[in-house]
């Protein structure tokens, strides 16, 4: 099973990567976009059968290290 964490800003945090992004594109004459905001994916490989007890793994290794729960949200998907 593999388990796909995306790990964003939340919405009221400044993104200046994202920024520097949209400012980029608008330069490229890309002038139909709005906003860019900018996270991470990390794709983990999981010894796990059960969606439940991989599903409360995963939130605790985001909690605990994938994620800055005080600046940063996170979905996680399991396939």
């Amino acid at each position: 099973m593999k388990a796909i964490v995306n790990v964003f800003l939340k919405a009221g945090v400044l993104d200046s990567q994202g920024k520097a992004v949209h400012h980029a594109l608008n330069s490229l004459q890309f002038s139909n976009v709005e906003d860019v905001r900018v996270g991470k994916q990390i794709i983990l490989k999981l010894n796990e059968t059960d969606k439940e007890k991989a599903m409360s793994d995963v939130t605790k290794m985001c909690e605990d290290l994938l994620a800055n729960t005080v600046i940063e949200d996170y979905t996680i998907e399991l396939v």
